[in-house]
């Protein structure tokens, strides 16, 4: 879905697998999805992987599902490459954060078009682009974009609007 203003909903996109293979989000129809930019070496690592591992747990006989796109664009701070390198790191982190994704872009021409879709769909304030690591969006079961949450929001704080859409 290169023109990502006349996607739907985040199932019309394809995403690679940190081994490098398509993944449709459609596997993801019907769950509730916290989709973050990760990052390794930043200030918002630790209490960021800590929290995103408590939701993962928390949920994890719901239909939820975290989604993690690591990202180099803020500082250089995931430097990990894509597959074992990218395994090693979040095992060693003890860092439980979802299903994690090769390493994107997130602002600029090369963004991803999921994240030009997620941009479009949930401005944010000075304008659309990422701030930094961490930046979240909520996405409801019908695959809508319903909120976007800064780099320095705990995902702790979300958990109230999860419970919501969780119903």
């Amino acid at each position: 879905m290169e023109d990502y203003k006349n996607a739907k909903s985040v199932y019309d996109f394809t995403v690679k697998d940190s081994q490098g293979a398509d993944v449709s989000l459609e596997k993801y129809r019907g769950k509730v999805l916290l989709i973050v930019n990760i990052a390794s070496q930043c200030g918002l690592t630790k209490g960021n992987y800590a929290e995103l591992t408590e939701l993962s747990q928390k949920y994890a006989d719901k239909d939820f599902k975290i989604l993690s796109f690591p990202c180099n664009q803020f500082g250089g701070q995931m430097p990990e490459g894509d597959g074992e390198e990218m395994v090693c790191h979040l095992r060693s982190a003890k860092a439980e954060v979802g299903d994690v994704f090769a390493k994107i872009d997130v602002n600029g021409d090369g963004a991803h078009p999921l994240y030009k879709y997620l941009k479009h769909k949930q401005g944010g304030t000075l304008g659309d682009s990422i701030k930094w690591n961490f930046a979240k969006f909520l996405v409801n079961k019908d695959g809508q974009p319903v909120d976007r949450y800064a780099p320095t929001t705990s995902p702790s704080s979300i958990v109230k609007d999860i419970d919501k859409l969780l119903g």
